[in-house]
């Protein structure tokens, strides 16, 4: 089956391309000629990801799935959450995402948080959605220097190390985006 992952993300692609069976062949959205970005203007990371994947699938006419994650520190009320990836202005800048929520979160002692994906799916048949959330701490600076976004300052529970410092297989194991893509996974290979 051919389906488009709705992302511009090479990141993504790559740890979602991994975890992939081998019946289903992943496009992006340079694959389908998709060049605009992908609006991302709901209140909720559950729309942002309806958004997205309802654009691709009305405008290029394929079976899609998109995705949006968000941070949600607790002891801020959830931020940054669904404004995660532009959390210090509109460039997306990773770094200054980071050391903003270090700085909002450096008189606090509470730093707990979690990672939660959202992943739509949109085919000729059906709209599915599958949620993944891993529960876990911010840490007071960063930790190790793989992965992306916010990877090395979360410290999943049950670990001493950050996403950051992990493998992408371990961190697929028991990331958000790897829970919910394997939900979506599931899914495709019982019902296509």
């Amino acid at each position: 089956m051919k389906l488009c992952f709705a992302t511009n993300n090479k990141n993504k692609l790559k740890e979602v391309s991994s975890l992939l069976s081998g019946s289903l062949l992943l496009l992006s959205l340079q694959d389908i000629g998709c060049t605009e970005d992908l609006e991302e203007t709901q209140d909720t990371i559950e729309g942002n990801s309806l958004q997205k994947a309802d654009y691709i699938f009305n405008k290029y006419k394929v079976a899609v799935f998109a995705d949006d994650t968000g941070l949600e520190v607790d002891t801020l009320n959830g931020e940054p959450g669904v404004k995660s990836a532009r959390y210090a202005g509109e460039e997306r800048d990773n770094e200054a995402n980071i050391q903003l929520l270090l700085s909002n979160l450096k008189a606090k002692s509470k730093r707990d948080a979690q990672f939660k994906t959202v992943i739509t799916l949109i085919t000729e048949k059906e709209q599915v959605q599958f949620e993944g959330v891993v529960r876990g701490r911010i840490a007071e600076a960063k930790l190790g220097d793989e992965g992306f976004g916010y990877d090395p300052i979360f410290v999943p529970d049950g670990y001493d190390m950050s996403f950051a410092q992990m493998s992408m297989a371990e961190k697929n194991e028991i990331s958000h985006r790897g829970l919910a893509v394997k939900k979506l996974v599931d899914y495709l290979n019982q019902n296509y």
